[in-house]
């Protein structure tokens, strides 16, 4: 796929890693395959891609934006290998800002609390058939905002870190939460 790109355009001006799968389970319940699985997404497929675009950003500089999570901030009960996952986005946000810094490439994340996704509604129809509408409503007051996020709010912020309106942030997250991390006591 990099490659392509380089072939059409002959650079890559920007990268968003927003892949990445949820898991349900704690530590005791986790398989090591359910484990290795979300580390190889989540984790090893943000690692790919900057492995990849990097060389080509080192040329004339660039912007990466990575989707971390709320989980990776507070910690959410039966999430620990997604949380863990996350915490890992994060930090590898914070190192790449700094080590590309001289090469003119910035990085950012994001971290999202509940986004309404066409994955809340199959997790909600698969867990809870029946009860979606009652258990959205729960999810959602989970939120001090009282409300999950739409994908287009996440959307707008993505587009303003990656534009020139926000050349001077980098080696930053930004939660988007709907006061989430700060609110919920």
């Amino acid at each position: 796929m990099v490659e392509q790109i380089i072939d059409e355009r002959q650079y890559i001006d920007i990268l968003v890693n927003n892949a990445g799968i949820a898991h349900i389970g704690q530590a005791d319940t986790t398989s090591e395959a359910e484990f290795d699985r979300i580390v190889s997404v989540n984790i090893k497929g943000v690692y790919n891609c900057l492995h990849e675009v990097i060389p080509y950003m080192k040329q004339k500089g660039g912007v990466i934006l990575n989707m971390a999570s709320v989980a990776a901030l507070v910690g959410i009960p039966d999430r620990f290998v997604y949380s863990a996952a996350k915490g890992a986005v994060a930090a590898m946000t914070l190192s790449v800002a700094k080590d590309y810094l001289k090469n003119n490439i910035r990085c950012n994340s994001i971290s999202p609390a509940r986004v309404h996704t066409p994955f809340v509604d199959g997790y909600l129809s698969k867990t809870y058939p029946g009860r979606e509408t009652e258990m959205y409503e729960n999810l959602s007051k989970t939120q001090p905002i009282g409300r999950m996020a739409k994908p287009v709010e996440i959307a707008w912020l993505a587009l303003y870190l990656c534009s020139e309106e926000a050349s001077f942030i980098t080696g930053c997250d930004y939660p988007i939460d709907g006061g989430f991390v700060r609110l919920n006591t």
